[in-house]
């Protein structure tokens, strides 16, 4: 009889102290969680390559989690520019190998909220390429976009 609660005591114990099992997707996570600042970025539509790299006078950070992601840009004269610049987004995604996809969630551009979108990354130390294809068959976009980012420190 007293065999029972000592057993119950010792595997509520071991139970507790186990520690929880990280997911694959989780730990491929891992290279992409931080802040990144846009230095590079392409839309390739029909062929035709323009390249849509931020003017100096503004800059793009996507920032990451273990889930969820954000995305801002700026001018970088306060909203004092003759034309102020302040774009958002904001969204969860998922990364498994290097197949990277994002639900925008949020978005100052309304008609972009809701929307899944799926990308390829690669990791070149603190260097990180996204690359894929933005379809909204409303908004009549379909083009191809190529990013580069470098992480910040």
């Amino acid at each position: 009889m007293k065999l029972i609660p000592l057993a119950l005591i010792c595997t509520l114990a071991v139970t507790s102290c186990s520690q929880k099992q990280t997911t694959t997707e989780q730990k491929s996570n891992q290279p992409l969680i931080g802040s990144w600042h846009l230095i590079s970025s392409k839309s390739i539509t029909k062929g035709d390559t323009v390249v849509t790299t931020p003017p100096k006078d503004q800059e793009m950070v996507k920032i990451f989690n273990g889930t969820d992601f954000a995305f801002f840009t700026h001018d970088l004269k306060k909203g004092k520019a003759a034309n102020p610049v302040f774009d958002s987004g904001a969204g969860t995604y998922t990364l498994v190998d290097s197949n990277y996809a994002e639900h925008l969630a949020y978005c100052n551009y309304r008609d972009w909220e809701n929307r899944d979108f799926k990308f390829t990354v690669k990791f070149n130390h603190d260097t990180l390429v996204q690359r894929g294809i933005e379809k909204i068959d409303s908004l009549k976009i379909n083009h191809e976009i190529i990013e580069t980012y470098v992480k910040l420190r």
